[in-house]
């Protein structure tokens, strides 16, 4: 999970993805790794396998979001990174699912 910068707004795919965003909620790309998350951040930001949001956008990590969930096995994580983009979402986020 990464926090996105509020400009990321701005671009009409992002506002078409999260038409029940609520102002002042904040913006975050979820994603899943097999790999350290602060080495696949890093990655995002090289443009090495990245997600343009997350290169372009990413701010930092929100490890409170995400680490009482590692680990976990690959089938889990794949369900677990769409439920927590819809709980997200639902909750007002503006959110980029990979």
């Amino acid at each position: 999970m990464i926090e996105l910068a509020d400009t990321v707004w701005n671009e009409a795919r992002f506002r078409r993805a999260n038409p029940d965003y609520m102002l002042g909620m904040p913006f975050v790309y979820v994603g899943m790794t097999g790999i350290d998350p602060d080495v696949r951040f890093d990655k995002h930001k090289a443009g090495i396998q990245s997600n343009r949001y997350a290169r372009e956008f990413g701010l930092r990590l929100l490890p409170q979001l995400y680490e009482l969930y590692n680990p976990m096995p690959y089938e889990g994580a794949r369900e677990m990174e769409v439920e927590l983009a819809i709980g997200l979402r639902e909750a007002g986020y503006g959110v980029w699912q990979a």
